[in-house]
Parts: C-alpha cells; structure tokens; sequence
C-alpha cells in the first residue's frame, strides 16, 4: 500500500466585499489548534490572508477525506470567529485596497527580498499530493514517468479563473503567476538520482535559490519527507474533489513504480511540448483539447479517457476506483471549479461567485 498526504492552501475573505483580509494569526488562535491539529497540521502562509492545512499520512483515501473534512471545518469555523471566511479557490477573485502583508516568518520575509512586487500577486492556492516512495531513486524515476500527466492533472484541478475583480480567461491563472520564479514549472527529466542531486545542488549554489524548498517545480522530491510531491493542481471547492484528485496521484506513481520494474520505457516528452502543454491546460482546463503525451491536441475528454485506460489497474490495486470512477465522471458532466465559479458569477454577479465559493469551501 503507497500511503499518501494532502496538502491545501485557503484564503481568507471578508464575507461581504469578497476581499483578501489578514486574518491568518488570528484564525490560528481561534481554531485552538492545540486542541483541533495535531503537530503541522496548520501553518501560516507566505501571505498573511493564506492558512495551510495538510493531513497526517493516510493508508486511504477515506482517511483523506476524513481528515481534509476535520481540518476545514476547525478552519471555517474558527475564521468565521475571527471575522472573516474560509475559501477554497487558488487565487483572489477580487482585491482590496492596499497590498497583503507578508507574513512575520524569516523565510517569508526573505522571499519578500528576493521577489519584490511578485510577492504582491502570490494570494493563490494550491494543493499537493504526497506520494510515498521507497527511496529516492524510486522517487526520480517517478517523477519521470509522470510528469508527462501534470497538464491533465492541471486541466482537471483548474479552480483560479478571477483575478482583481476580472476574468483572466484563464481556467487557472495561479499557474502563470506561480511560474514567475526561478525555479518552476513541469521538472526536466534526470537520468538518475545522482544526476537529480547534482542538479538542484548546482541550483542552490548559483544563489538564484535560496535552499532546495525553492524547487518549485510541479513535481519533486520531497526535502522533508520520503515522498514525491506533485504540486501542479490549483486547491479544490470541493473535498471529495480534492480527494479524486489524490486518488489519480497515488494511481500514477504506483503505475510509474510497476513501470520501472518491468523496465518498461519512460515515455518521452520533450521540455518544450511539455512546457506548451502546461500553459495550454492552464488556459483552457478541460474546455477544449489537450495536448496528449506526444504534443498533439485532442478532445480533453478523450485524454482523460487515455489517463483513466492507464491508472486503472493501480486504482484496482488500492481500492480507489469507487472514490474516483463517479467523481471523474461528473467532473467531465459538471466542468471544472472554474467553469462553475464562470457560472455563479453569470448568474449573479460578484456577490453570487464569494457566496459560492464560501458556501463551497464550508459544505463539503
């Protein structure tokens, strides 16, 4: 059994106008988290309108759930105690005036030096999966194999369409703006775990970065933890969402782990199409084509029909078929957290997309 962890990134908003509000250490002590959180269940985020909620390791997706569901409800509640909401979209559908502080943290304060103004646009959101790996070189051949699914995962997880009050026409526009950093975007592949290691170090002492956590591509190894950590999907409305989500993860590195010991070989994506792919799923989401594994677009639903062909035995493998299965299915019915916050805005206005995407974030 691959075990896994979740993690996700909240914002939070005055109920009323919608706009970021910096309530972070406040909603920390009214959540009482000695009580409700065990160890690093909640942290602080670079910005202080961002808290960070992350589930212990988990055997099953159940036990996601279960925690995901814990860990938002102490968090809503304790925001509404603090004056403000809890709200489960990857970037700030509107803004207030001023800018953000950043949060009193040394690391945090460091980036505010290093990033300047681009710390100003960072009110996005995301959410991680956790993959554990055997070793560190089971890791990198991982991280191979799959990477030439982030832009599905993108397209699947886009929940970021609204930015300072407009319709970026992007599906999800935390992806442009994460990409701003150094370090960022789909990972190169390595030829081993030597070759990674001599990489990012070599990263680290160009001083362009200031240690390994600023690896932000959206798939790496982790630095704290014995696991692959996919980091492309925008943060979902939806828990059991977010939970299909971490279920599709878990499928493909055990799919990738099966691959690499029965030497079959690694699919082959140059970084250029992998690169275009992941600016065209953040775009469009499912709403059009994606690019599939060779850089050739296609009906979405059809990649996504490819992704579920290829995950289905590690599915099977780990009882997760009947968490992602339905949900997949309504996902391709439904649309992404996107397209409906496009249609809570359409059908009414402003005040209808916060009441939604507060309502969301508090009823799953």
């Amino acid at each position: 059994m691959i075990t896994i962890g979740v993690e996700e990134e909240y914002l939070l908003l005055d109920p009323v106008t919608g706009h970021p509000v910096p309530l972070s250490e406040e909603v920390r002590r009214a959540a009482g988290l000695e009580a409700l959180a065990e160890g690093d269940e909640v942290q602080l985020e670079l910005l202080q309108a961002q808290v960070e909620a992350a589930t212990p390791v988990c055997g099953s997706l159940a036990e996601v759930a279960g925690h995901l569901l814990r860990l938002r409800h102490a968090l809503g509640t304790a925001a509404e105690r603090a004056g403000c909401r809890l709200a489960a979209t990857a970037a700030a559908p509107v803004s207030g005036a001023g800018t953000v502080p950043v949060t009193d943290k040394r690391r945090y304060l460091e980036l505010r030096k290093q990033g300047g103004h681009l710390i100003d646009g960072m009110l996005i959101n995301g959410m991680h999966v956790h993959v554990g790996m055997p070793d560190r070189g089971m890791g990198v051949a991982v991280l191979n194999r799959l990477r030439v699914w982030l832009p599905t995962l993108l397209a699947m997880s886009a929940n970021s369409p609204f930015w300072d009050g407009n319709d970026t026409a992007f599906a999800s526009w935390r992806t442009p703006v994460f990409s701003r950093w150094p370090v960022s975007g789909p990972p190169p592949p390595f030829a081993d775990i030597e070759d990674y290691e001599r990489r990012t170090a070599a990263l680290v002492a160009s001083a362009t970065i200031a240690d390994a956590g600023q690896l932000y591509w959206q798939a790496r190894l982790s630095e704290r933890y014995p696991t692959v950590e996919v980091r492309c999907m925008d943060v979902q409305l939806r828990v059991d969402d977010a939970v299909m989500l971490a279920g599709i993860v878990r499928a493909l590195a055990a799919t990738a782990i099966r691959e690499q010991k029965d030497a079959v070989p690694e699919p082959v994506c140059p970084p250029e199409l992998l690169q275009a792919a992941m600016w065209h799923a953040a775009r469009h989401g499912l709403g059009t084509t994606l690019l599939d594994l060779a850089g050739r677009p296609r009906p979405a639903g059809d990649v996504l029909v490819q992704l579920a062909r290829h995950i289905a035995p590690a599915l099977v493998e780990h009882g997760d078929g009947r968490h992602v299965d339905p949900l997949l299915h309504r996902l391709l019915r439904e649309g992404t957290g996107a397209d409906r916050q496009r249609h809570a805005l359409a059908e009414g206005g402003l005040p209808a997309l916060i009441d939604f995407i507060i309502d969301e974030t508090a009823s799953t």
